[in-house]
């Protein structure tokens, strides 16, 4: 699915014009995307949790050569599911 088939659910689903849906989506993702840059949480009841952790600096090897390396320090984004979603994407909805 990409924005465009979103922005088109949206339409059909609103009776928005498909250009204010399309800045609604936009919206959304701006705000999430501010959040998370901010370190900030974004919880969604019966979708998931995204969450932005921080990893350590760790000793790795480049498996080419075999040299070791170190893989710096970073921030990663998880997302994980919620029971519902997981649910339903299984197919075991009660």
């Amino acid at each position: 699915m990409t924005k465009a088939d979103i922005v088109e659910k949206i339409h059909t689903s609103t009776g928005l014009s498909k250009k204010d849906s399309a800045e609604m989506m936009e919206s959304v993702f701006a705000i999430m995307k501010e959040s998370l840059e901010a370190g900030e949480s974004i919880k969604l009841s019966g979708f998931g949790n995204f969450e932005v952790k921080q990893k350590d600096a760790r000793r790795g090897r480049n498996p080419q050569t075999g040299e070791a390396i170190t893989i710096e320090a970073r921030k990663v984004l998880t997302f994980k599911p919620s029971k519902l979603l997981r649910d339903v994407v299984n197919g075991t909805t009660a």
